[in-house]
């Protein structure tokens, strides 16, 4: 069909406005990202990030609190405590979650950057060592795992089990629980030890990928968070120290310090927190936001 001459200047008017929408939306969608409690039409958005460990946790927490409070948006993504740490650094988030302390250097870093990290205790973890429920081994040291883990025993006879390879599982290195483990259990706790985990050993993206290859090995040992054990996993009791109790972890187990492998899990802002950051922070310390921690297989503070 052709177009008169007095269609044009309508046809041109449209195809400008439709120019100058697109050209806005490319200018957002390219747009850094920067710290939240940024407003989005009426609602104002936190963006929330870091500890795989957490992420259940967290998304949990959001969509409860977001349920109560819809002017509030929380967007939630894991990627691992050492990734949230490094948002927040950078200034791209308002909370980084870790399963992990931060480490002096990323302190450095960041106060050099100028944001000054506020730590926040939100809920306790035990860390449990996993294993097929057909592996008859019960109980393991501290001395056994760490010798485990680095490769010095290699075969589940030589613990207790039977004459079977051990095949080790982990998470990777930007994991809070990976550091945690190999501190606290690797290393056995001592600052001047620099032992490491052995070469053999199959680094998991994820806890659910611990948890699926534990399921299916018989022969496999890894460890994840107390949240994401399932009831077709073997927990492992853990003894301190050789003549020790072996304790299995349970959130009464963790309460009084009896299980070895315990953490806390940690929020952190840049600053003390203000506006909907504090309100939601003090939300997920609240009996209301505790009792969820417990919902999940975590440690309430509570």
């Amino acid at each position: 069909m052709r177009t008169t001459s007095e269609e044009w200047p309508i046809g041109l008017l449209l195809c400008s406005v439709l120019a100058l929408f697109l050209s806005c939306l490319a200018g957002s969608a390219c747009a850094p990202a920067g710290p939240a409690s940024v407003s989005v039409g009426n609602a104002q958005t936190i963006q929330n990030k870091g500890s795989d460990t957490m992420v259940n946790l967290a998304l949990a927490w959001a969509e409860a609190y977001t349920a109560q409070h819809p002017e509030v948006r929380i967007a939630v993504t894991g990627g691992g405590s050492g990734t949230g740490i490094a948002a927040l650094i950078n200034g791209t988030v308002d909370i980084a979650n870790a399963s992990r302390a931060m480490k002096p250097e990323e302190l450095e870093r960041a106060q050099a950057n100028g944001v000054e990290p506020v730590e926040h205790v939100v809920a306790a973890d035990a860390i449990a060592v996993v294993v097929h429920p057909s592996n008859p081994v019960a109980g393991l040291t501290i001395d056994q795992l760490s010798q485990i883990f680095t490769g010095q025993v290699t075969n589940w006879q030589e613990v207790g089990g039977e004459d079977r390879p051990i095949v080790l599982l982990s998470r990777e290195s930007n994991s809070g629980t990976y550091i945690y483990f190999l501190e606290e259990v690797v290393r056995k706790g001592e600052k001047d030890n620099q032992a490491l985990f052995s070469p053999e050993t199959l680094l998991m993206p994820s806890s659910e990928g611990i948890s699926a290859e534990i399921r299916q090995n018989p022969n496999a040992i890894g460890y994840d968070g107390l949240g994401y054990v399932t009831g077709d996993q073997k927990t492992v009791a853990v003894a301190a120290w050789p003549g020790a109790p072996y304790v299995l972890p349970t959130i009464a187990t963790v309460k009084d310090g009896s299980y070895p492998i315990a953490r806390s899990l940690y929020m952190y802002t840049n600053g003390q927190p203000t506006g909907v950051i504090k309100d939601y922070l003090d939300w997920i310390l609240s009996e209301e936001g505790q009792a969820i921690v417990r919902e999940l297989g975590f440690v309430p503070l509570r």
